[in-house]
């Protein structure tokens, strides 16, 4: 790149419009951690899906027909007649899952090495709310086929706002654009659907820029000490991208040729009727443990149920924006926090347990375990993380990233300190 800018039509090019320079700085000699493992691949992996799924998308919303009387013939349509468009359509819709696969990996990356923790709080309120807007992005999407599940998903997700007090009401029927759900609602969805992407990208670059600003943490969750804790990030890391790019293309084209209506409800692929309701309806997988907890949380006091859920599910993720002064602990990751460790895997399997029950019918024990599961998800941001921080013993930090790297690992280099303390 450096060989390519000293070029002079190219220098004054670039002297006009930085394109090139800026790249050169942010991407291919940009200093980072060298330390990183293949957990901060994600964060590209993630950038990759947005990429398919916009692109895809933008294809897909040439043959589609946001009518209700039209939109499931559209699709068929597509997976039928337009060429390629069964490929498109199944490569959007897996793509929606493989994303938020990426994603949620990538937050509970920094949950467990301490990526909300100072400098890089803005940083961690950036990337939860692109969580937010792919939650809303994915939502108002998942109804654009007008299938069963489709049309029941949108009425039963779009009520619970009737349950807020005086507002409920009209955000529900400003919603739907009348009513119910019908024809206005899906033009609206379908519109939502087509934009929020591009404001996602917007806020991956607000994402970026705070990240560059404040450099990337590392798996030790220390600060950095001078030039030898860094390499460029090109050749080094674009290498190890290209690792994970090839493992996440191969994985999703299993799906998508052997697979590809494996994580869909079969109920999708009938017309929805507003007359008949299904059995159980189910929102899409990446949006079971919140649908958990919104089912989950009982009448408390005067609260009724349904807008107690809704608190309940609205703060599973406000809570996260909290964590950077709810964890106590002066240690980032959790490669040096023994207690924070178990406790943090225990949690994980709490969220798994959570998706788990939102996908059982609201009855019998799946209601008992889905409210112990959700006071334990609760309990462990609010009660158990505080507490952890305060009388947890940490072992000891290495002097530097440079030095477990050349020593041999962390731990060996934990152990030494440890020995040296």
């Amino acid at each position: 790149m450096e060989r390519l800018l000293n070029i002079g039509l190219v220098r004054w090019f670039d002297n006009r419009l930085p394109i090139l320079s800026f790249t050169n700085e942010h991407l291919m000699v940009y200093p980072a951690p060298r330390n990183l493992n293949y957990a901060w691949n994600f964060g590209s992996l993630a950038g990759l899906a947005l990429v398919i799924q916009i692109v895809t998308g933008i294809v897909l919303a040439m043959h589609y027909t946001p009518h209700t009387e039209m939109a499931f013939d559209s699709v068929e349509r597509i997976m039928r007649d337009v060429n390629y468009g069964w490929l498109i359509r199944y490569m959007h819709s897996n793509g929606a899952s493989f994303f938020f696969i990426v994603v949620y990996l990538h937050v509970f990356r920094g949950l467990y090495y301490g990526s909300y923790k100072a400098p890089r709080e803005v940083l961690w309120w950036i990337g939860l709310v692109i969580l937010l807007a792919m939650m809303g992005t994915a939502f108002m999407g998942y109804v654009l086929p007008w299938g069963q599940m489709s049309f029941w998903g949108a009425t039963v997700i779009t009520n619970l706002f009737s349950a807020i007090p005086i507002i409920g009401v009209p955000i529900v029927e400003w919603l739907w654009g009348g009513f119910a759900v019908d024809n206005p609602t899906l033009n609206r969805f379908y519109s939502l659907h087509y934009l929020l992407p591009f404001a996602i990208v917007g806020l991956v670059v607000l994402h970026m820029w705070a990240l560059h600003h404040k450099k990337s943490n590392n798996p030790l969750g220390i600060d950095y000490k001078g030039p030898q804790d860094f390499i460029p990030f090109h050749p080094y890391y674009t290498i190890k991208d290209a690792v994970g790019v090839g493992v996440f293309l191969i994985l999703l084209s299993i799906f998508l040729f052997y697979a590809p209506n494996y994580m869909g409800h079969p109920d999708n692929y009938i017309p929805a009727d507003p007359l008949k309701t299904p059995a159980h309806i189910v929102p899409e997988w990446y949006f079971l443990p919140f649908y958990a907890i919104l089912r989950a949380v009982p009448d408390i006091w005067f609260i009724p149920a349904k807008l107690a859920g809704v608190i309940g599910m609205g703060l599973s993720i406000g809570i996260l924006f909290l964590l950077p002064w709810l964890d106590t602990s002066r240690i980032r990751s959790a490669t040096f926090r023994p207690v924070f460790k178990w406790f943090y895997w225990f949690m994980v399997l709490d969220m798994m347990v959570l998706g788990y029950v939102g996908a059982q019918p609201a009855e019998g024990v799946w209601i008992v375990i889905g409210r112990i599961a959700t006071s334990y998800y609760f309990l462990h941001f609010l009660i158990l993380l505080p507490l952890i921080g305060w009388f947890e013993k940490p072992r000891a930090l290495p002097d530097s990233i440079a030095k477990p790297v050349l020593s041999g690992g962390p731990g060996v280099a934990a152990s030494a300190a440890q020995d040296k303390a």
